[in-house]
């Protein structure tokens, strides 16, 4: 029976701009995620994750073939080509996945290697069995061979104590194809906020049902339980509430108290039996935010915050519901669970840098977007099938055709994104990377400054910010001349932001005497003259590799073409005795239980555009660089 002391003319509708009405609900609500959960891997595709992800292994853990072949040195098939081929003798030993290397590799000899095995102590490279012929000698080849061609150094994908993911990434098949690579078995991740769906009316018979006079189906209740399913949430139906107040009113306090947040849809205008924004009242202050919305459809709207709860009353109609629940109800009630917007599924973007591909094959490049003037570019990643970061961190991919040997750079490229919302970068960062700018990202990530990150190295980062393609570029570059970092390598508009300091320095295994005693130059410049001393080096373009060409002087000790891409592949050459020597920074050689003796203090710092200098995103940087400075010196770092 009707409340009859309710009357249906006690509140007019009262229209507010979408602006206001939104800005109310969503101070009122201030809506935080509603707390943390474990899952299996394999039950939380499509969450979102709640904490901080850190890889406690480098991916892959030692240097490994990426094809059936041979294990080289490069300096062995330098010169070889079709009229000069080489001929190596082969050792007696095949290396195979999950199977130790027990011999090491001499000069002039060659090791069967399969897909995945790790490489011998001596070999910088491998041969694919294609490119070899086999002869009485050994096996002949008629190609030269490139330091780290078909390797995969160790953490060259993942490196240890690297952040891989930051609270609120949306979890796919990349991101949990990365955090098994790890060895972790189960991810924190936001709840799903349980949304209470009621659909109220006389009029409504559920589907499958039976209609009456003046009857239509309920499709409201399935479409918003599937819209809010669709947005991350867990929808619970309470079906159909008919037009009597107690009824609702009990319907509305059991979903009040049994969910996070309450939806409806009906009842909201000021006709007669219109009476719910009356019992939403009664849930709680500070009660009714809004009822009335100047949108067309949707503007019967009603918005509630009850005892720190959203509560909704959609219009009846269809149309109406929908387009108040996509545009003003949905950006709210996401936060609840912490699910990024919709966006397109393709996008055009601009190429920055040249692309060859291989004429007969239909190449799928993964590319990583950031927002420039001119408008989107697309970041190529690393291409490869081993590397399992290129996936996870991936926007979309742009594919290059069979009958093209490349994509020229500054080509206009289709995106297709890869099943997940669009969140283009306020803030892209192509350069050098380093765990303390984790750190700064963290701080960023915290003040809502979507920063896109690309570890190119510090030469590569340069040559991006002088295209445009970046906001910052962050180096660490010893000039010859004046013996300074940085500074030497900044072209005409560009200035520096200051970082923090890393001491560089020589590792080596604990209790290996040839590295101890007489001064670290002394000592570098002896092993380098010592054949059975194997180093490993750096990549060209990178801050270490110019220190390192520096010590050595034009020298080109055995190990100097073993080249890997990161400090952590280097730490692990030597902890695994696949090399005996080689630069990195202090925090890492630690890390991996090495010896360290300091060589240099390198400063990483930030070179930036001066146009730019003073926009909101270097404010807010400089910001979090400030802010992040506690945890980069519990790194080891030491800032100026």
């Amino acid at each position: 029976m009707n409340d009859r002391s309710i009357s249906p003319q006690e509140q007019f509708l009262q229209v507010l701009s979408r602006d206001e009405a939104h800005a109310r609900f969503l101070a009122a609500l201030n809506p935080q995620p509603i707390g943390l959960e474990n899952l299996p891997l394999h039950r939380a595709l499509g969450r979102v994750l709640g904490a901080r992800v850190v890889a406690r292994t480098d991916t892959p853990p030692f240097d490994r073939s990426g094809v059936d072949g041979f294990a080289v040195r490069a300096a062995d098939l330098a010169m070889a080509d079709a009229m000069n081929p080489v001929t190596l003798r082969l050792n007696d030993e095949v290396l195979a996945c999950g199977r130790a290397p027990r011999l090491a590799l001499q000069p002039g000899t060659a090791t069967p290697i399969a897909t995945g095995a790790p490489l011998p102590r001596g070999a910088d490279a491998v041969m694919m069995i294609e490119d070899s012929e086999e002869t009485s000698g050994g096996m002949r080849f008629a190609k030269a061979a490139l330091p780290g061609q078909h390797v995969a150094f160790a953490g060259s994908d993942i490196a240890r104590g690297q952040v891989l993911l930051e609270p609120g990434v949306a979890l796919t098949a990349r991101e949990l194809a990365m955090i098994a690579a790890i060895g972790q078995a189960e991810v924190p991740v936001w709840r799903r906020p349980r949304i209470a769906v009621l659909s109220t009316g006389d009029e409504l018979v559920p589907p499958g049902g039976t209609l009456g006079p003046a009857q239509i189906f309920d499709s409201n209740g399935a479409a918003i339980a599937a819209t809010l399913a669709e947005a991350g949430c867990e929808p619970v139906p309470y079906g159909i509430v008919r037009d009597d107040p107690e009824l609702l009113r009990a319907a509305l306090k059991r979903a009040h108290a049994e969910c996070d947040a309450v939806m409806l849809s009906g009842g909201t205008s000021k006709g007669a039996g219109d009476f719910t924004y009356k019992l939403i009242g009664e849930l709680g202050a500070p009660g009714i935010l809004a009822h009335g919305v100047a949108l067309k459809p949707g503007k019967p709207l009603c918005l509630a915050v009850c005892d720190g709860k959203a509560v909704v009353a959609l219009p009846g109609f269809p149309s109406s519901a929908m387009f108040t629940l996509h545009e003003i109800v949905l950006p709210v009630i996401r936060r609840l669970g912490g699910v990024p917007e919709h966006q397109a599924a393709t996008v055009d973007a601009r190429l920055p840098i040249r692309l060859p591909s291989e004429l007969g094959r239909t190449e799928f490049v993964m590319v990583a977007l950031s927002q420039t003037q001119e408008g989107l570019v697309a970041h190529p990643l690393q291409r490869g099938s081993g590397a399992v970061t290129a996936f996870a961190q991936a926007d979309g991919f742009l594919t290059i055709d069979a009958l093209s040997d490349q994509m020229p750079a500054q080509e206009r490229v289709c995106v297709r994104l890869i099943g997940r919302d669009l969140h283009v970068p306020k803030l892209t960062i192509i350069g050098s990377h380093c765990s303390g700018l984790d750190e700064v990202i963290s701080r960023l990530t915290r003040m809502n400054l979507g920063t896109r990150v690309v570890a190119v190295g510090s030469m590569g980062g340069l040559a991006a910010l002088r295209r445009g393609d970046c906001d910052l570029a962050p180096m660490h570059l010893l000039h010859a001349e004046s013996g300074e970092y940085n500074c030497g390598f900044l072209s005409q508009g560009m200035t520096l932001i200051k970082g923090w300091r890393r001491m560089q320095g020589l590792a080596y295994r604990s209790g290996d005497m040839r590295f101890e005693g007489e001064g670290v130059e002394t000592v570098i410049k002896s092993a380098a003259e010592d054949p059975d001393i194997l180093m490993v080096n750096r990549n060209s373009g990178s801050g270490t590799r110019i220190l390192m060409d520096g010590l050595l002087q034009g020298a080109e000790p055995q190990g100097y073409f073993n080249q890997p891409r990161s400090h952590h592949a280097v730490a692990a050459a030597i902890a695994q005795g696949r090399a005996d020597w080689g630069l990195t920074i202090e925090p890492i050689a630690r890390a991996f239980g090495l010896a360290f003796r300091p060589l240099a203090e390198e400063h990483y710092d930030f070179a930036v555009l001066e146009k730019r200098v003073s926009s909101p995103e270097m404010t807010a940087f400089r910001e979090a660089l400030q802010a992040a400075e506690p945890a980069i010196r519990l790194l080891g770092f030491a800032m100026p």
